[in-house]
């Protein structure tokens, strides 16, 4: 099915991006066959993300009528050859989602299923949490306002685990009617990324795999980005 909707707009309000440092091997053995994950150091790296979008619409409806919506996807940093070129982009098992025409139309309208999700979300000053439990998995964030990556980080700098996000623009998630992949493209106005200090995260999806063969690299926050998500061809 091709998507009806080239584009649409909005203003991504807030995003939280927990990256994990993960064994390659593991990860191998999620992807689709063409994927491989990318590495750092040696390590995969799989995210955690939940972002919460605004004025989101397609580009020839006024922001005002736009939409709000919390949303969460786990993601893995995937590299692939075509035409013995490399290609990047990141690999998302599942999208969830509180918003109905998000889970209407995302897969039909417009690339990228979305699946049933509650969203409970607290701010206080620069500390937020954030818990969804959703139909495939179950989060919860803790979070405050950093200056600099963890010690520990396989990325130097706070620009270069930036730019690594930044680099991969394009997110392919399979179908819900037969799994093939469908991809759509993140396109922003600028990018800026902060450092947070996790104080406590737990996901259920990543509780698959074995307690050694992940853990916490560093987490990145934005916020007020105005963006487009562009269908791709597949």
């Amino acid at each position: 099915m091709n998507s009806l909707l080239p584009a649409l707009r909005g203003v991504i309000d807030r995003r939280i991006l927990v990256n994990f440092r993960i064994d390659p091997a593991v990860i191998e053995q999620m992807l689709p066959t063409r994927f491989r994950p990318q590495t750092v150091d040696g390590y995969a790296i799989g995210g955690l993300c939940c972002i919460a979008l605004d004025a989101l619409r397609p580009p020839w409806i006024p922001p005002r009528f736009g939409l709000k919506s919390e949303n969460q996807a786990h993601q893995f940093p995937v590299e692939w050859k075509e035409d013995g070129v490399r290609k990047t982009g990141v690999y998302i098992p599942h999208r969830h989602s509180d918003s109905w025409v998000n889970r209407a139309f995302g897969g039909r309208l417009f690339p990228g299923n979305h699946y049933d999700a509650t969203f409970d979300v607290t701010n206080e000053g620069q500390r937020w949490t954030v818990a969804m439990d959703g139909e495939h998995a179950s989060v919860h964030v803790e979070a405050t306002l950093s200056d600099e990556l963890p010690a520990d980080s396989v990325f130097d700098t706070v620009g270069a685990a930036s730019s690594f996000v930044e680099s991969d623009t394009i997110g392919y998630s399979p179908t819900r009617e037969n799994g093939e992949l469908e991809p759509v493209e993140l396109v922003t106005e600028e990018w800026e990324m902060s450092p947070l200090s996790i104080e406590r995260v737990k996901s259920s999806f990543l509780d698959q795999f074995p307690d050694e063969a992940y853990t916490v690299d560093h987490a990145l926050w934005m916020e007020s980005i105005d963006h487009r998500w562009l269908a791709t061809p597949r």
